[in-house]
């Protein structure tokens, strides 16, 4: 399956709208992620789900600021922008750099607390099973983001796949 459809951008070198549906699909599947993650670590107390799950957070939060830097870098040329908004989609890719990082301290503070404080896991082979399923929906949906920026020249949807 290739996307050969030619990169599609306005007049002014900006990102056109369509590009906005794999924002939305990266929300989407941030939401049923997080939701999977989540119920699988509420069933297994497992510290590793909930990192996974507050890594799906940050997924969102990256996807709902693709959408706003691929809406904006559609903009055209105006007088304080000569040469469009297109590098509004950097910005998008700064900030999920960013919040990886925000998520790596979520992680290794919830690490800690286990393991000052150890506890059974529970339910384990469900759990595992809920987060298989929730990472084969991310990397779908990851290799999807990441081909179609590759095909369109979207930073934003690279850095968000």
């Amino acid at each position: 399956m290739q996307n050969a459809a030619p990169p599609k951008t306005s007049e002014q070198g900006g990102a056109l709208p369509d590009l906005a549906w794999y924002a939305w699909l990266s929300i989407a599947a941030a939401i049923v992620t997080i939701a999977l993650k989540s119920g699988a670590y509420l069933l297994t107390g497992s510290v590793g789900l909930l990192s996974d799950a507050a890594e799906s957070v940050v997924n969102l939060v990256a996807a709902v600021v693709a959408l706003i830097a691929l809406n904006v870098a559609a903009r055209p040329a105006d007088d304080n922008h000569h040469y469009g908004h297109g590098k509004a989609e950097y910005f998008s890719a700064g900030l999920e750099g960013l919040m990886i990082f925000v998520a790596a301290a979520v992680i290794v503070v919830s690490a800690i607390e286990r393991f000052l404080n150890p506890r059974p896991l529970e339910s384990v082979g469900l759990g595992l099973t809920i987060s298989v399923v929730a990472s084969v929906i991310n990397g779908l949906v990851g290799a999807a983001l990441v081909r179609a920026g590759r095909a369109r020249r979207a930073v934003t949807l690279s850095a968000d796949g």
